[in-house]
């Protein structure tokens, strides 16, 4: 399915080392914003208390959040937790001030606003649970990548397996970059849309890789540059139908979900721009760098030529 069909093949290649130096200019700030600021770790990570409230009706959330924000507390998290009746109140860690002492003060403000709120439970998060997470999700995105690469690898060739990793990596660090250098609260669901943004960048990679491949096979006159070329142009309209489409369901949930979807649809927002970005200039780009050409995809005596083929003794 195609919206439109581009007739004249687009030289994105020729501006390629001018859009490597811009990636890599972004991802060295990134990478300084990370290490001069850090990231602003939620509760889950750092530790604090966890309250478990019930109401006889289904309270306003944000009514919620704005009460427990004005007794002083930062970086509160208030969703809804099982029904519409019960919130989760997520309070991060205070010093001096014990668990107790927490939840007491948000529950005299609570029924000060509402006489019908009931305190379920309240538990403390400690910042072991937190070192916990912080090394489950680092080998949770090490996996991921180490599959990625074994499948490109596998699938098309190890200089495709390189170039699509680096554009993947470009992606999730240049996210990081930006709660970094906004101070933007890092959670777990943050966490969750990283590693959702490194799946769906390299399914534009493959889909590039794809085409090249076909095209190697194809058209047997182009070198390398015309055949990177034409690969991501014919795959415009394909691109245009996927990315649009996800990036309206994802600017849905950012601008109507509300506080507690903010952070995960920004995430995915900045992935998903990037993704396509670095998809074709910085994936394809280093494809061509590191000299990827027609023998390391299409192996010689694999297809016999045809006499009639116009294109038949050519070489790239």
């Amino acid at each position: 399915m195609e919206f439109f069909k581009i007739r004249r093949d687009i030289p994105f290649m020729r501006n390629a080392l001018v859009f490597n130096a811009i990636s890599f200019l972004t991802f060295a700030l990134a990478v300084f914003f990370l290490f001069s600021r850090g990231l602003h770790l939620s509760v889950e990570f750092t530790g604090g208390t966890v309250m478990q409230v019930a109401y006889q009706q289904a309270p306003d959330v944000e009514k919620v959040r704005q009460t427990v924000l004005g007794l002083g507390f930062a970086d509160v998290q208030v969703q809804n937790f099982g029904t519409a009746r019960d919130v989760m109140i997520r309070l991060p860690a205070q010093k001096g001030v014990s668990s107790a002492q927490q939840s007491d003060k948000v529950m005299g403000a609570l029924k000060a606003q509402s006489p019908d709120v009931a305190l379920k439970r309240t538990e403390f998060v400690g910042p072991q649970v937190g070192e916990e997470l912080v090394t489950d999700g680092l080998k949770a995105l090490g996996m991921v990548v180490l599959g990625i690469v074994v499948y490109l690898a596998l699938r098309f060739e190890w200089k495709f397996a390189v170039a699509a990793i680096i554009a993947n990596l470009h992606d999730v660090v240049i996210i990081l970059g930006f709660f970094a250098f906004f101070q933007w609260e890092f959670s777990l669901a943050v966490l969750a849309a990283v590693l959702a943004v490194l799946g769906y960048s390299v399914n534009e990679s493959v889909v590039i890789f794809d085409r090249v491949r076909e095209n190697f096979r194809r058209y047997r006159k182009m070198n390398t540059v015309e055949v990177i070329d034409n690969a991501i142009t014919s795959t415009i309209s394909r691109t245009i139908i996927t990315h649009g489409s996800t990036q309206i369901m994802v600017l849905s949930m950012l601008l109507f979900g509300g506080a507690t979807l903010h952070y995960f649809a920004m995430a995915l927002t900045i992935g998903i721009l990037f993704g396509i970005y670095s998809s074709v200039f910085v994936a394809a780009a280093i494809a061509m760098w590191l000299g990827v050409k027609r023998e390391d995809l299409v192996k010689a005596g694999a297809r016999k030529e045809d006499p009639n083929d116009p294109n038949a003794g050519a070489v790239v």
